[in-house]
């Protein structure tokens, strides 16, 4: 199902709950109720209860952004880096560096191909990338400098296969959801009670105050469901893409 479909969906559902409450609730008020005599302190405390829950919101989107951008980065960290492993290994003599940039091509096409779709659906690295990766690094390491100029650029291509390392692990621990199931119920629960609130100031049958009611619980249901689309860095909407990979490597034939 589109997600698009899933949030009109949800919207629609929560405007369609919100104004079928409001629909029945004035019928059971009768005529000579007063909306004026509603206490103070009501609507003082939803005022404060919609502040907090704004407040929550606000922290929860911050929170799932900021993961998303760090998967991201990561994913570019990690494509830099096999792209100076493959550059930096021009020094070599042309079998190693053959080899070494065949093994560095080996492993971003199993990458982007591959394991993407598998982190994508919440799962975390494989196995084979470790051992592609792997490979990589005992191109570098078992190779013997002849010239002074090999082992200037040794090390340093060693450090760049710790940085892969280093990247795909973060990459990997980035994977499926970011959330706790325990603020996903203080959301919910907190959108309940804020939406419930309302109620309590007596809406009336007007155009006005329905309008409002159900943009009301619209906006709730559009930030949480943008939450949930950021939640998953990998595999929803707005997610993370392997554009680095297809920039530093664009000789591949990438499907991504």
């Amino acid at each position: 199902m589109s997600e698009w479909l899933v949030l009109s969906l949800a919207m629609a559902a929560a405007c369609a709950v919100v104004l079928s409450i409001a629909f029945f609730n004035h019928r059971r008020i009768s005529e000579d109720d007063d909306p004026n005599e509603t206490p103070d302190v009501i609507e003082y405390m939803t005022m404060m209860i919609g502040v907090i829950y704004a407040i929550v919101l606000g922290l929860a989107i911050a929170g799932v952004w900021e993961g998303r951008g760090a998967a991201q980065e990561y994913v570019r960290q990690e494509a830099q880096a096999l792209h100076e492993i493959s550059v930096r290994s021009q020094v070599y003599p042309a079998e190693v560096r053959g080899r070494i940039r065949a093994d560095v091509d080996a492993y971003v096409t199993y990458v982007v191909d591959t394991e993407w779709q598998r982190m994508a659906d919440g799962e975390d690295v494989t196995e084979r990338s470790g051992e592609l990766l792997e490979k990589i690094r005992r191109d570098v390491t078992d190779y013997v400098p002849q010239t002074d100029h090999e082992g200037q650029a040794y090390q340093p291509l060693v450090d760049q296969v710790a940085l892969v390392d280093d990247a795909r692990n973060a990459r990997g621990q980035s994977a499926g959801a970011t959330m706790p199931g325990v603020v996903w119920f203080g959301l919910i629960a907190g959108a309940l009670v804020t939406v419930g609130l309302i109620f309590t100031l007596q809406i009336r049958r007007s155009f006005r105050e329905m309008l409002l009611a159900g943009l009301f619980s619209a906006l709730i249901a559009f930030l949480l469901f943008l939450i949930w689309d950021f939640d998953s860095p990998f595999g929803r909407g707005i997610s993370a893409t392997a554009e680095p990979f297809l920039a530093q490597f664009p000789h591949l034939d990438l499907k991504s």
